[in-house]
């Protein structure tokens, strides 16, 4: 029976794999101080509360004494032929519904609706929100506002959290955990430091890091795998911070590319919206950099447990061949989640009597573009960065027996 060779720095196991102890220490003394560095970004960038309560609910969102009723639909007439034709008189383009709360609850009333709206298969038992405007000496005035659709999102949040748990198992309620620390993150510090003014590349670099430490060993156990999958996704993030503050910069794009970015501009004039539009673009990377890196860090390891005795050359070289794969298909996902997004934009722009390619330079389409590209620039790198810090953190080749 042959016997292995013992290499005298290698200590502890991932998986079965043993690790050089250097490597390892290495390694987590690197994430200990970025760690560090994380919490002392939380603590110095943490929103002021005060302010952040003065700003959060400060703008109102209807004129005083106007309130949003919920009715309930008892008949959608049909769309009107033409823009011309009155609802009242052809009975066409409204919805009969009865007021269910507030002072006129039992009222039934006929609010007009876009077109849209009718076509969105609305039926009987349906619900509305209406908004309701008092008029001095008569009675109210009820439009349409939107349709009631909590009952179906919370249905569709159910099915979502019942089918991750039922194939994921605990791997899956450690990620719906890792999921809601995410928000948590987002709600409680990032918006907040955002809103009073803070700088928002530092805030978000912050955000994210704290919500990878968390998300990654959380979903995926402590382990030196983990910490080699986190240490190529801080990298990824480092490089896609870098690449979007460049690409925002040379591309002289404002950040404003819709009417809430006019809004902000009226009630936080402290933001920057280059930086912000960079934030985005950090914060929209995680996931598939997460996805990424640890599929390229788990490559490694097996590689490493079914071939003891390969170079790390070897591995490196046989994880960038599984790397290439993913890279290619990820980037497609990027792609078409963006494309996704912006489906109707891409339609308007196909009714102009201009070539694409002119409209690239619009505020609109350059954003997007931007956002594509610095994503999968970071992703493509992360994958050599990842496989190469897994390939120098586990055991080097065993010599044959």
């Amino acid at each position: 029976m042959g016997h292995g060779h013992s290499h005298s720095h290698r200590a502890g196991a991932d998986d079965g794999v043993e690790i050089n102890r250097g490597a390892r220490l290495s390694l987590l003394g690197l994430l200990a101080a970025v760690g560090v560095a994380t919490l002392v970004g939380l603590a110095l960038l943490w929103p002021d509360g005060g302010a952040a309560d003065d700003l959060q609910g400060s703008v109102g969102f209807a004129a005083e004494g106007v309130t949003f009723p919920e009715a309930v639909v008892d008949e959608v007439e049909p769309v009107c032929a033409s823009a011309e034709v009155s609802p009242e008189e052809e009975q066409c383009g409204r919805i009969m519904a009865t007021v269910d709360d507030g002072p006129d609850q039992g009222t039934e009333v006929a609010v007009e609706v876009p077109p849209q709206v009718t076509a969105s298969g609305l039926g009987a038992g349906d619900r509305l929100e209406l908004v309701r405007q008092p008029q001095e000496g008569g009675e109210a005035s009820y439009s349409y506002f939107g349709t009631k659709r909590t009952g179906a999102l919370w249905l569709l949040g159910i099915v979502f959290v019942v089918v991750v748990v039922a194939i994921a198992r605990l791997r899956g309620v450690m990620a719906l955990l890792g999921l809601g620390f995410a928000s948590l993150v987002m709600f409680f510090f990032a918006l907040p430091a955002l809103l009073t003014g803070e700088s928002a590349i530092p805030v978000a670099l912050v955000a994210a890091t704290a919500i990878m430490y968390v998300v990654l060993y959380t979903t995926h156990g402590f382990s030196v795998r983990t910490s080699t999958a986190l240490a190529g996704t801080l990298a990824g993030l480092g490089i896609t911070a870098l690449a979007g503050w460049w690409a925002v910069r040379s591309t002289h794009l404002s950040g404003i590319a819709g009417e809430e970015g006019g809004f902000l501009t009226t009630f936080t004039p402290s933001i920057s919206f280059p930086d912000l539009l960079t934030a985005a673009v950090i914060i929209a990377g995680l996931g598939v950099l997460n996805d990424v890196t640890i599929t390229q860090s788990s490559a490694v390891w097996e590689l490493r447990g079914a071939s003891p005795t390969m170079s790390r050359t070897q591995i490196f070289t046989s994880g960038m061949r599984i790397g290439r794969d993913h890279i290619a298909s990820t980037i497609y996902t990027i792609v078409f989640a963006y494309a996704g997004t912006a489906l109707t934009l891409l339609l308007v722009l196909q009714l102009y009597d201009r070539p694409l390619v002119d409209l690239l330079g619009t505020e609109e389409i350059a954003t997007e573009v931007v956002r594509s590209l610095v994503s999968s620039i970071g992703l493509v790198l992360a994958v050599p960065l990842t496989t190469a810090i897994a390939a120098l953190t586990v055991p080097p080749a065993r010599q044959e027996a």
